[in-house]
């Protein structure tokens, strides 16, 4: 088939890109950074060099395509941006893809949604992806759509390794030992390869996760990992992290979202319709993971 990737060669799409080169695919990968393009190339894909935020050029490239896989991703930097607006940001870039698509004439869409997808109520920066989901859906009927439900990436957590050396520890406003899912981008791209591949019918929504774990867990393994078998994950205030967030430079409407986000995750909101429609788990665990953390942590 004829795919098009999104995502440049990010966590996802690079793997992404891996797999359904060496399934046969014929694959197009859409990249804002010309420096990609032998990079791709040497993946054995081609290089599409253009903008998210360039409806022709979406439009000619998804143009002949089987398949589109969607996502939006914002520059490096973007969060410690005053300016941004994350919301109207996100909107903007799904809409071009909305009319990409309808002008393309493209009827099959992977689209890279998220845990918390499901309502826009107490998920905080994660309702960007309820709007998302809201735009793609307006699409017209003949297109058929699978939204990809990751939970939280295990490489998230290596944004806690500079807290880690300055003050001791994970840092969030909730903890504890209540388990939540994980998932590592390995398999979100199996999962998605796997979609790919198989028939699209409507509109349908499919969650993907590696492991659960508690935040004393991801604390303990980590922490022997790179030798630091004390290593704690501690609690502070909703008021107390939102502070520390916007004392660091982060816009203060994602600093927002990001603490209402993890107090939803410390309440369990956030995963209420993720256990209703639980998933098989991917093969890829936190004891895979630390050996990644472990070579982060020792090179920074």
């Amino acid at each position: 088939m004829k795919i098009v990737v999104t995502g440049s060669l990010g966590n996802i799409s690079k793997p992404l890109t891996q797999e359904l080169v060496q399934k046969g695919h014929s694959v197009t990968v859409i990249s804002s950074n010309p420096e990609r393009q032998k990079e791709i190339e040497a993946i054995g894909a081609k290089a599409a060099i253009g903008t998210m935020q360039d409806v022709d050029f979406l439009t000619t490239t998804f143009t002949g395509a089987d398949v589109v896989y969607c996502m939006e991703a914002l520059g490096a930097g973007a969060f410690f941006d005053p300016n941004l607006d994350l919301f109207v940001a996100i909107n903007t870039i799904v809409t071009n893809y909305k009319q990409a698509i309808e002008q393309s004439g493209v009827k099959q869409i992977v689209h890279l949604s998220s845990v918390g997808a499901h309502t826009n109520k107490d998920n905080g920066s994660l309702t960007m992806h309820y709007n998302a989901e809201k735009i793609i859906n307006e699409l017209p009927s003949d297109v058929s759509i699978k939204f990809m439900r990751p939970v939280g990436f295990f490489t998230n957590l290596l944004r806690s390794i500079p807290t880690i050396k300055a003050q001791g520890g994970f840092i969030s406003n909730y903890g504890g030992g209540t388990k939540e899912p994980w998932v590592s981008p390995l398999d979100i791209a199996s999962v998605i390869t796997e979609e790919i591949e198989l028939p699209f019918n409507g509109r349908t929504v499919r969650y993907i996760a590696s492991e659960e774990a508690s935040p004393n867990e991801i604390a303990k393994v980590l922490g022997e990992e790179i030798g630091d078998p004390d290593l704690k994950w501690m609690v502070i205030s909703d008021e107390q992290l939102l502070n520390g967030m916007i004392s660091a430079g982060m816009n203060p409407q994602i600093a927002e979202g990001f603490v209402e986000m993890q107090a939803s995750q410390g309440s369990g909101l956030l995963y209420e319709d993720y256990y209703r429609n639980e998933p098989t788990l991917g093969k890829t665990k936190l004891s895979d993971f630390k050996k990644e953390f472990a070579k982060v942590f020792n090179q920074q």
